[in-house]
């Protein structure tokens, strides 16, 4: 495959970046880290990938997280924590957008996509701004982030959680948006570490408030690990798109 390592020096977040590039053309998917997942393991997911990636029918993109400089830093207070995930949301969409914009030479549509903690930001990334996002794919994902807050919600919180703050849309402008999106994936196994009942959970009030999804359960043989979520990638990758 092709490769390319990219530093995006943000100035909302006052430090350096690193973007993962991996193949030439397609589709593009934006990949959140999960903090609890290393290298290795995303080059398992990304190996997974490896025969749609070389015929140029998908681009995959991994970005940086600083989930461990906001809410899984527990030294902080929940107010700064708060903070660096507003910065946070900041970099996303005012700069790397932009800069994966400008590696593939246009405003290509991009599907964001993430396993636990990156699969909240995929899906919260997309339902914050579904003028941005073509849609999402939510691996293994919490939809609340109360999940990681420890007690802790202001105005920003509430804008950063999508099991709150989409029973409350109403405005038309970003609803017809979000109806209008044919792919947003949510899925979970049902093996060891897993927690399908939050994708329930969630894939109901998408439901509810008339936004098309698509839900999908896997078996108790599927548990909370790269394996599994290289093979819904793949399947996602192969079937659906």
């Amino acid at each position: 495959m092709e490769k390319k390592n990219i530093l995006i020096n943000s100035k909302f977040l006052n430090k350096e970046m690193e973007l993962k590039s991996y193949g030439h053309y397609g589709l593009t998917l934006l990949l959140f880290r999960n903090i609890n997942t290393d290298d290795e393991d995303f080059i398992t997911i990304v190996n997974s990938l490896e025969h749609v990636i070389n015929i140029g029918r998908c681009k995959v993109f991994i970005t940086d997280t600083t989930d461990n400089e906001s809410w899984y830093d527990k030294s902080k207070q929940g107010f700064d924590s708060s903070k660096r995930h507003f910065e946070y949301n900041n970099f996303i969409e005012e700069e790397l957008v932009p800069q994966i914009y400008n590696e593939s030479g246009g405003a290509v549509p991009i599907i964001t996509c993430g396993t636990f903690n990156g699969a909240f930001h995929a899906a919260n990334s997309f339902f914050r701004r579904p003028d941005i996002f073509l849609g999402t794919i939510a691996l293994s994902g919490y939809f609340n982030i109360n999940e990681i807050t420890d007690g802790y919600f202001d105005d920003n919180c509430y804008f950063n959680s999508p099991v709150h703050y989409l029973p409350n849309l109403n405005d038309n402008y970003w609803l017809s948006y979000l109806m209008s999106r044919k792919h947003i994936y949510i899925a979970s196994g049902s093996g060891e570490g897993e927690f399908p009942n939050k994708s329930i959970e969630f894939s109901n009030i998408l439901t509810n408030k008339g936004i098309y999804n698509n839900l999908e359960i896997w078996g108790e043989e599927w548990d909370h690990s790269p394996k599994t979520w290289a093979a819904m990638l793949k399947y996602y990758l192969d079937k659906k798109l």
